[in-house]
């Protein structure tokens, strides 16, 4: 019913004078049908408070007012009419009725397991090496778009679709420590997220690493 009620208010804008009171009336009935339509779909406020998916840690969220982006379809959470879950140690958001389709693990617990970067520039081994399909989500994905748009991080060079890679941006840590190259870089939502937990660990031995740099960066010379 709430289908055939927004397919008819379409039709009653489409009917209605440009910009007229009435067609901004039908307008504000034509939202609240969707909204009311996309309350139907959500789970219902009967959600238990903590959920645990792929070492994820999820806490339903109190606040209503907040409009964050789902981590999992790439749509707006509506905090005022959906219930919707945070992982206390990555940040990962999502919408209840998304959580059984988290396919990402937890980022947290890579950096408890396993704290190191990757310190390859862009590792690169191609489309061919992934099976034409996301490296998180394993859809398909092209470099043409079709079905879906492949995009690089530049982070582990491996391609992801655009709903695991939003061409987020951060400082890579192999191009500082190989190149003392801190622009910003292309990296996909799993990267962006890993960095941020990292950035304060003291896991880089830059002499080890590239002691030459010593030779050309005086502010580092300073700091030894």
């Amino acid at each position: 019913q709430l289908r055939q009620a927004i397919e008819e208010c379409k039709r009653v804008i489409l009917a209605l004078p440009e910009h007229s009171e009435r067609q901004k009336d039908a307008v504000v009935r034509l939202i609240h049908l969707r909204l009311k339509l996309q309350e139907l779909k959500d789970p219902g406020e009967d959600e238990p408070n903590i959920r645990v998916v792929l070492e994820h840690r999820f806490y339903k969220e109190k606040s209503k007012s907040v409009k964050q982006m789902c981590d999992k379809c790439s749509t707006i959470i509506w905090g005022l009419i959906q219930t919707w879950y945070t992982c206390t140690g990555c940040y990962y958001r999502c919408h209840s009725k998304c959580l059984p389709l988290v396919s990402r693990p937890c980022v947290r617990a890579q950096v408890s397991h396993q704290a190191e970067y990757q310190l390859s520039i862009c590792p690169e081994s191609g489309l061919d090496s992934q099976d034409y399909r996301c490296a998180e989500c394993r859809a398909p994905i092209s470099l043409r778009g079709v079905p879906s748009e492949a995009r690089q991080c530049d982070y582990t060079g491996l391609y992801y679709c655009s709903s695991c890679h939003w061409n987020d941006l951060a400082v890579v840590p192999a191009r500082a420590i190989h190149n003392w190259d801190f622009e910003p870089r292309k990296v996909s939502r799993c990267s962006m997220r890993y960095l941020a937990l990292m950035v304060s660990r003291p896991v880089l031995k830059l002499r080890e690493i590239n002691p030459l740099l010593f030779n050309y960066v005086e502010e580092l010379v300073e700091i030894r």
